[in-house]
């Protein structure tokens, strides 16, 4: 499965990151890192962090594609 964070909508709030560590990583104060294709042992944990997500900035696999949320 691919993701993409939307950086402009994200405000930092690091939500993914408690939730998928491994995929989702805090640079600094507000930076975030993640990997853009996730390992299919953390599947479950990203979608529960883009679930998680208070601005809804995660966008997993088709949505990656179309843009469409």
């Amino acid at each position: 499965m691919r993701t993409v964070v939307d950086l402009t909508r994200c405000q930092g709030y690091a939500q993914c990151v408690f939730l998928a560590p491994e995929v989702f990583e805090l640079h600094g104060e507000e930076g975030l890192l993640y990997a853009t294709a996730v390992p299919d042992d953390q599947v479950g944990r990203v979608r529960h962090a883009a679930a998680a997500c208070p601005v809804q900035a995660i966008l997993l696999g088709e949505e990656v594609n179309s843009g469409a949320r």
